[in-house]
């Protein structure tokens, strides 16, 4: 039996775009919206540490641009997507290049954050002074604060640094008061209060939690970071991460913002781990004596999460999926290019019985259905 071929090509066309259809059941409703991690697979604009922010009807997302361990990168890149599955690059609100030479925060803009507060964008990028005994700006690495009426910029510098030591992956979370607090990470995660309009700190900075924290768990000890607060039911909760075993995050809890805080599980809620992935640090850090299950997944990182609002109006992680190169039979050997750097992915966060859930990270098509 012969098949029209333009038939064949309308139904492929229609398959691949079914699972954005709208369907009326019972009267209601009903969206569709499916996902395949990585989201994105396009080297010219990896980054990790994504987060995201939706205004009006788009999704804007910054994050640690390539290249991340090597030198000073070109400056706080901004994406944009009208879906959550089409990223492009939309522009760099902070540009190295168009910095002046004296600049102290000309380094390697780590996990940069962009928060509506009080009417405004607040930018949050970590970075340092390069020189040329410091090409890479590490020993003057630190926290600074940026502001716009818009989240596409002008940003314009209100403070920084904000704090007197090293410090990385700043973030912010305003309560139902309206007080902003601060933190951030740097061997360990510290917190303070803080007045967004001097952007100055209104209480001493605080490390709260060491990485090798007495009577804490080990999954910790190769460090932590990327601290995420949000507020539910009067519970205060703090996303973190952590790369001792692979990529993972946990998850801390308090009745105060600035704690104390405690662990909501005593293992991590998500992430991958992988035995053989970076065993020099896991022998110079002398964890490498840790026993763990390799998780199935193909990936090496799933970390640093930040949280924004999904397509369905929930909460939603993003953080950045790193492709592992001694993944299993069946996934290919090969790596195509982009599988060589860090891309963006995200899973739906759940909250039940008092806590948030984050399901294992996926690498297959993901379906999911609201109203």
């Amino acid at each position: 039996m012969k098949v029209n071929k333009q038939i064949l090509i309308l139904l492929a066309i229609w398959l691949s775009v079914s699972c954005f259809a709208q369907e009326n059941i019972g009267g209601d409703k009903t969206d569709v919206f499916c996902y395949t991690n990585p989201v994105t697979r396009d080297t010219s604009i990896a980054m990790r540490d994504h987060c995201i922010i939706k205004v009006g009807e788009k999704w804007y997302c910054t994050g640690t641009s390539m290249p991340v361990w090597t030198g000073p990168n070109p400056g706080v890149r901004l994406l944009v997507s009208d879906d959550l599955i089409n990223w492009e690059h939309h522009s760099w609100i902070i540009d190295a290049s168009k910095l002046p030479e004296d600049c102290p925060y000309n380094g390697r803009f780590w996990a940069s954050e962009i928060h509506y507060i009080q009417g405004k964008f607040w930018l949050t990028i970590n970075s340092g002074k390069v020189t040329d005994e410091d090409p890479k700006g590490m020993d003057t690495h630190s926290v600074w604060l940026f502001s716009s009426d818009e989240v596409t910029g002008p940003y314009n510098l209100v403070n920084g640094p904000l704090t007197p030591q090293y410090n990385n992956d700043a973030t912010l979370f305003e309560d139902d008061d309206g007080q902003v607090y601060f933190y951030c990470s740097g061997g360990g995660l510290f917190q303070a209060k803080i007045d967004l309009n001097t952007g100055k700190l209104t209480t001493p900075i605080e490390k709260f939690l060491d990485k090798k924290q007495p009577g804490w768990p080990e999954w910790m000890v190769g460090g932590i970071e990327g601290p995420f607060v949000i507020k539910r039911d009067g519970t205060y909760f703090m996303f973190f991460s952590t790369w001792t075993r692979g990529y993972e995050v946990g998850l801390l809890k308090s009745k105060n913002p600035l704690g104390p805080w405690k662990l909501v599980s005593k293992e991590p809620i998500f992430g991958t781990r992988k035995k053989g992935y970076r065993p020099e640090l896991a022998i110079g850090g002398g964890y490498d004596h840790l026993k763990f299950q390799d998780t199935e997944d193909p990936y090496c990182e799933t970390g640093h999460n930040a949280l924004f609002e999904g397509p369905d109006g929930n909460i939603w992680s993003s953080c950045h999926y790193m492709m592992y190169e001694k993944r299993p039979y069946p996934y290919s050997q090969t790596f195509e290019p982009w599988e060589l750097t860090p891309q963006m992915g995200y899973e739906p966060v759940r909250y039940e019985n008092g806590r948030f859930y984050i399901d294992e990270p996926t690498w297959t098509e993901q379906q999911i259905d609201y109203q």
